[in-house]
């Protein structure tokens, strides 16, 4: 006896009842996104992080910009020798001139090197596009320098340092180029010429700024030694922002 012909009933059905679900697929989708006027989905907006919630007794080494690295092979030292796991927030033209220096710090110890734009601009003077190029164009540089890509953005202070730095267009541009995060700090230990900033009594989740040069060794003891009195060990700040 010939078998009923179901198929294309049932297939018809099956069409029908996807029609239905198609707009659930997409209220259920992914938190961290969002509809665009056009339908296509992007990443929500960076969260700007100056201090880590945290229990954990632990501080946050960050160096900036990335030049004069002639001058701080004792600050690479000291990096290597207690395994630091530091945040090298760098500049590619200021990386360029010295590759090596970071390739020993990658190699041999737990520092990565996160995102600081390619060229420094203020970025809150900066359509959202053109920020996209700044940071985009940061991250294609270390991909192409060190086979790794930043996952954190430090916006840069240009040449007036307007604070904040970022705007909304930043938090993004951002996702866009691959940074989860927008790191901003807690203390600036970093000297200025003959001017030293004093040493803060560091907490749990204190986020430390420093900057590459010749006052970095100096800078980088008295910051370590501040973590020490308080009990607090450095950690590697992707851990505890990427989880």
């Amino acid at each position: 006896m010939p078998r009923p012909r179901t198929g294309r009933r049932v297939r018809t059905l099956l069409a029908a009842a996807l029609t239905t679900l198609a707009p659930l697929v997409f209220l259920t989708g992914p938190a961290q996104a969002a509809p665009t006027a056009a339908g296509a989905w992007t990443p929500a907006p960076a969260p700007v992080v100056s201090h880590v919630e945290t229990d954990d007794p632990v501080v946050f080494i960050t160096i900036d910009d990335g030049w004069a690295t002639e001058e701080a092979a004792g600050a690479r030292q000291l990096l290597l020798e207690r395994r630091i796991p530091a945040s090298l927030f760098l500049l590619p033209d200021a990386y360029e001139r010295d590759r090596e220096y970071y390739r020993t710090l990658l190699a041999h110890g737990p520092s990565r090197i996160e995102n600081h734009t390619t060229t420094h601009p203020d970025l809150t003077t900066l359509t959202e596009a053109e920020q996209r190029a700044e940071i985009c164009g940061a991250r294609d540089r270390q991909l192409a320098a060190f086979g790794d890509g930043p996952r954190l953005l430090r916006p840069a202070g240009g040449a007036t340092y307007n604070w904040p730095y970022h705007n909304a267009d930043t938090r993004t541009a951002a996702p866009a180029c691959g940074a989860e995060a927008i790191v901003m700090w807690t203390h600036d230990l970093t000297t200025w010429g003959s001017w030293t900033p004093p040493t803060p009594e560091l907490k749990a989740g204190d986020i430390v700024l420093l900057h590459m040069g010749p006052t970095l060794e100096a800078d980088l003891t008295r910051a370590l030694e501040a973590a020490d009195a308080a009990g607090l060990s450095p950690a590697p700040l992707r851990d505890y922002l990427l989880r």
